[in-house]
């Protein structure tokens, strides 16, 4: 983007490296690209694929005809986040500029907007996963009036098309930044609504164990605050529940708001939509990064994560499958808006 640009990103995983609002960047980072390839365990700020979140036994069960396919267990005994060297942690091609784009179902924009594109190659069998699939991520940045407030927008589209090596595969991207609304240690005072307590439940290593039910925690829609240690979540909360019936390509779905955020110290406040069926929220409970660059070390608790997706696991179950299934001549595609501003 443009060098007085509030957002800024980087080609190793098409990462966003900033996201600045009222001069704090809410999204945690690194000054430098080559501190993300020693440092980032934590995926800040990452576009993950092949499939974002969890695959049960680190293994696809059945596709082409019955094959199964081995994947890399990077997480206790599942996949995570595409495996050891996701999409997250390649080398992009890109930024190229786009042109003028709008951000679809987010209302106009007063500032015309300015996108950009990065676009990747996976070759077949890339960690365990079959067919060569061509991606792409398209970034749109904008403004628009919030209550008399110049809010930020940042538009994230996702494609992604199988162009070889079998005639099916499996798609799951998503971005995972890390938001923390003060630019301090810790979410802690962050006041957050989720559009929903419908959750997966989950087994001890993150696989889901059922169908949607409600979650104890949190109630939908209604606040509640962050504190040093709970809520402590990290659950897939579900938006649409017909599991069956969530096309490969959601670009054409209405945005649904997510997750509103509000710090009342700092008076940012982060909306986060999306077209996808579900969405991660994980309140960084294993974050650990040690001091680097003039940097303080980033714990637990130092940033919050919303990741759009489809359900966790579903490459491996017959009633979800068909969400993430990309078959040959079909694209897999999404949208994310990330709305922020300041009182």
């Amino acid at each position: 983007m443009a060098d007085e640009a509030p957002v800024s990103f980087l080609p190793l995983g098409a990462i966003i490296q900033e996201l600045r609002v009222g001069g704090t960047n809410i999204v945690q980072s690194f000054p430098a690209q080559s501190l993300y390839e020693s440092h980032n365990d934590p995926f800040f700020g990452e576009t993950i694929g092949r499939v974002a979140n969890r695959i049960g036994g680190a293994k696809l069960n059945s596709l082409n005809g019955g094959k199964s396919y081995a994947l890399a267990a990077n997480n206790g005994p599942n996949n995570l986040h595409g495996g050891v060297l996701g999409w997250g942690k390649k080398i992009w091609d890109g930024p190229t500029p786009v042109g003028i784009r709008e951000i679809h179902g987010a209302g106009k924009l007063d500032d015309g907007g300015e996108s950009v594109k990065f676009s990747l190659v996976s070759p077949d069998g890339d960690e365990g996963f079959p067919g060569k699939v061509g991606a792409s991520v398209v970034y749109t940045v904008g403004t628009q009036n919030v209550d008399g407030k110049e809010a930020i927008l940042l538009g994230i589209e996702y494609e992604a098309e199988l162009v070889d090596g079998a005639d099916e595969t499996v798609i799951n991207m998503t971005n995972h930044s890390y938001f923390n609304l003060t630019g301090g240690p810790s979410i802690e005072g962050t006041i957050v609504t989720l559009a929903t307590n419908t959750y997966l439940p989950v087994d001890d290593g993150g696989i889901p164990t059922g169908g949607p039910t409600a979650f104890s925690k949190v109630e939908g829609n209604k606040a509640f605050t962050l504190g040093p240690v709970e809520p402590d979540i990290d659950d897939c909360f579900v938006i649409n529940e017909a599991a069956n019936a969530i096309p490969i390509d959601t670009r054409s779905s209405p945005l649904n708001k997510l997750v509103t955020a509000f710090h009342p110290e700092s008076k940012i406040h982060l909306e986060v939509y999306s077209t996808e069926p579900a969405f991660q929220f994980y309140t960084g409970k294993y974050i650990e990064v040690p001091a680097v660059a003039g940097l303080p070390a980033r714990g637990a608790r130092s940033g919050f994560c919303v990741e759009p997706s489809r359900y966790v696991n579903a490459a491996n179950e017959d009633d979800w499958k068909s969400q993430m299934l990309l078959k040959k001549g079909e694209k897999y595609g999404c949208r994310i808006v990330y709305k922020a501003w300041k009182d």
